[in-house]
């Protein structure tokens, strides 16, 4: 089944439009790859075929090898797990957004916008590689991620930069 791929990007920290202050919902740096990383994020990825809703333990301790800088982070809601995201500084000082999304029993809730409003103040803080500030934060998408994902992404003020269609 074929599905269209929306890149976007922000080139300014300035162009953050934040969601709605949820001030319950924080974001708690993993110290690399941990279980409940994985956990999380295949969680988060079974409703949307994600690649890592299937990865055995030895393809994510060869995921964590590869990408020795990306960053994985969970979002707590009162304490409470509810989301996960992973940021992948980039040579040239981009930061991509690998990850991003919440545990099924936490959408719904309104706290998407603020999540992403965390991602993206964190993807901006991040140390880049081979340049002296992050100048682009950017991610992807597809038709299959959660409905609602592009129009939040597009709401925190991220533009559209290329769209593809793959079989």
């Amino acid at each position: 089944m074929a599905k269209t791929v929306t890149y976007l990007e922000m080139t300014d920290r300035g162009e953050l439009r934040p969601g709605r202050d949820v001030p319950s919902l924080v974001l708690r740096r993993e110290e690399g790859l941990t279980a409940p990383a994985r956990s999380v994020q295949a969680r988060v990825g079974a409703a949307h075929g994600w690649r890592s809703s299937s990865r055995s333990d030895q393809e994510w301790d060869e995921l964590a090898r590869e990408h020795p800088h990306r960053q994985y982070w969970l979002f707590a809601l009162a304490g409470e797990t509810a989301g996960v995201t992973a940021l992948e500084p980039c040579p040239g000082g981009d930061v991509e957004i690998r990850t991003f999304g919440l545990l099924p029993e936490y959408i719904g809730r309104g706290l998407g916008g603020h999540a992403l409003t965390l991602a993206l103040r964190q993807a901006w803080a991040t140390e880049p590689l081979g340049a002296e500030a992050v100048g682009r934060v950017w991610l992807h998408t597809d038709s299959h991620d959660h409905p609602s994902a592009l129009a939040n992404y597009l709401g925190r003020g991220l533009r559209v930069y290329r769209t593809e269609v793959e079989e």
